[in-house]
């Protein structure tokens, strides 16, 4: 018997091959398998905006349903599923341009999640990242978050590697500047 991670990958395929035929059910269990953690990533990199990543999450599921066909199985459908996900979200803060993002309030810090540190600590710093300007987030979530590397980010965003970096920095030191000015 296949490991479950194993066993998961296999029966993702059947359903992407299926889906791609036009198997509705099988999308719906695609969606039911990857919607918590594209959920995730839409949800930090909106900011902690439960509407905008609601959106975002149903737009990058529509987004992979209509580019089914476009799967090359060169990877895992979850990686390509959430490449494709993040490129929805990253598009969304490109349209919105630098606008800065509106400061979020209690009712909008996520829940309690599995975490090293006790739970202030975590709604302390989600309330932080949240009101990160957009870009520096961005770049926020997808390197020290996500694990990107800079050169993902920068093509990703559109930017130099070195803007990249710099919009690291900014948004640590704003970070510390923020969580400084609550203690």
């Amino acid at each position: 018997m296949p490991p479950p991670a194993l066993a998961a990958g296999n029966n993702d395929m059947d359903d992407v091959r299926a889906a791609a035929a036009g198997d509705r059910q099988a999308f719906q269990r695609l969606y039911r398998q990857h919607v918590g953690r594209i959920h995730g990533a839409m949800l930090r990199l909106a900011g902690y905006d439960h509407a905008r990543a609601e959106d975002l999450t149903q737009d990058a599921f529509v987004r992979a349903w209509q580019k089914l066909d476009s799967f090359r199985e060169q990877s895992s459908f979850g990686t390509w599923l959430y490449r494709l996900a993040v490129n929805v979200a990253l598009m969304d803060i490109r349209a919105r341009g630098s606008d800065p993002v509106g400061y979020v309030d209690e009712e909008s810090v996520p829940e309690h999640g599995e975490t090293p540190f006790c739970a202030a600590e975590r709604e302390e710093l989600e309330r932080a990242i949240g009101k990160l300007p957009p870009r520096a987030r961005a770049v926020l979530v997808l390197h020290d978050v996500e694990g990107w590397r800079h050169e993902e980010i920068a093509s990703e965003l559109e930017m130099a590697v070195g803007s990249s970096k710099a919009q690291l920095h900014r948004a640590r030191g704003l970070l510390r500047k923020v969580l400084g000015e609550q203690r």
